[in-house]
This record gives structure tokens, C-alpha cells and sequence, in this order.
């Protein structure tokens, strides 16, 4: 077997790996945060957030948190480039053969095209890219009660919260269709208990 195996590493017919590299999308106050934390526990994924990763090298003034420092202070966006170098430090730092939890990237189709990259480097792929499907009306609700003690003022107005939302819409419908047409997107109910969500994410990824 192993010459087999090794006849196909030196030909680049080595199959993929088996694993989990899940997106979750879900809109402002949708519950992906919680939900993620749950299926990191139930299947050993290493949970990727694009908030944590700038968190990390902004606080430790690595060499990629000062250029997107040098960013920021200036009101620009950071570009693409920064934040798929901090995805890859993530993963050089986290190798996983269970796979990935992706939160808050790709936001784009540009940043989606790096991701497959990264992950052909890594001989793996996106295997499926959840969105969590609340209504506009239920979200907005969420969200000025979680304003009643989070103390952030984009939770406390309505008017912010439609446009967060609307961003939100916007910005993920390409990335939806783009791992549509690979056949690995698909929409779960975000409505219901925490545990009745859990379960509708857990048989998508089963």
C-alpha cells in the first residue's frame, strides 16, 4: 500500500482529506457565535474568527496587527491580503485534520478564490458553507435586547441594526452562490431553541 500511496504523492493524485471545513454565515445576532462554540465541542473543529484573528495581532503587535494597524488608523479598510495572511498564520498555528469553523470570512468572492486556495495548499477544500436563516423581524428583536445590556451602541439602534443587516445580505449572497455552484452551500432554519439548531446544523454537517 505504501507504494501506491507514494506513487500517487509524486503524481498529485492524492486524495483529499477527510475533514470538516465549514462556513458559517449568519447575520447580526443570528446565534453563529453560540452555535459555533457547540459544534468546535461535538466535532473538533478549530473555530476561525475573522474578529479574534485581528484581536490577536493587533494585541500582540505582530508584524501583520502594525501594517493593519497602519490601516486602520488612517479609516482605511484593511486589505485582503493582511487578513488572508493572519487566516494562514491562524492555520500554520492550528493544524487540524478534523477541519475548520470559518466565521466572518469570505466576505467576498475575491476572499473566497484566496480561501480555496489556502485550503488546495493544505490538500483540502471547503466541504460546506452554512447560513443561518433568521428574519429580518426576529433579528432586529434580538439585537435591541441584547443593546439593553451589551452597552454597544450599533445594538441599541434600530436604524443601524436594518443597515447591518442589509450589509450583511448584500455582502454574503455572492459567497452563498459562489460554494452554491460547488454544490456546498445550503440554508438551515435559525429559528427555534438553541438546541433544535444545533441539531438542523449538526445533520448538515453529518
Amino acid at each position: 500500500m505504501w507504494i501506491i500511496e507514494t506513487i500517487k504523492n509524486l503524481l498529485g493524485l492524492k486524495k483529499e482529506k477527510t475533514m470538516i471545513n465549514l462556513i458559517l454565515f449568519g447575520p447580526p445576532g443570528s446565534g453563529k457565535g453560540t452555535q459555533a462554540t457547540k459544534l468546535v465541542e461535538k466535532f473538533g473543529l478549530t473555530h476561525i474568527s475573522t474578529g479574534d484573528l485581528f484581536r490577536y495581532e493587533l494585541g500582540n503587535n505582530t508584524p501583520l496587527g502594525i501594517k493593519a494597524r497602519g490601516f486602520m488608523d488612517k479609516g482605511e479598510l484593511v486589505p485582503d491580503t493582511v487578513t488572508i495572511a493572519m487566516l494562514e498564520n491562524k492555520m500554520d498555528m492550528t493544524p487540524n485534520p478534523k477541519g475548520y469553523i470559518l466565521d466572518g470570512f469570505p466576505r467576498t468572492i475575491k476572499q473566497a478564490e484566496s480561501l480555496d486556495e489556502i485550503l488546495k495548499k493544505r490538500n483540502t477544500s471547503v466541504t460546506h458553507l452554512i447560513a443561518l436563516d433568521v428574519s429580518k423581524k426576529e433579528i432586529i428583536t434580538r439585537l435591541l435586547k441584547r443593546g439593553e445590556t451589551s452597552g454597544r451602541a450599533d445594538d441599541a439602534n434600530e436604524e443601524i441594526i436594518e443597515t447591518r443587516i442589509d450589509q450583511y445580505l448584500s455582502k454574503t449572497s455572492p459567497v452563498y452562490e459562489y460554494y452554491e455552484k460547488l454544490e456546498v452551500s445550503q440554508k438551515v432554519e435559525g429559528m427555534g431553541s438553541l438546541d433544535e439548531i444545533f441539531d438542523r446544523l449538526s445533520s448538515a454537517l453529518s
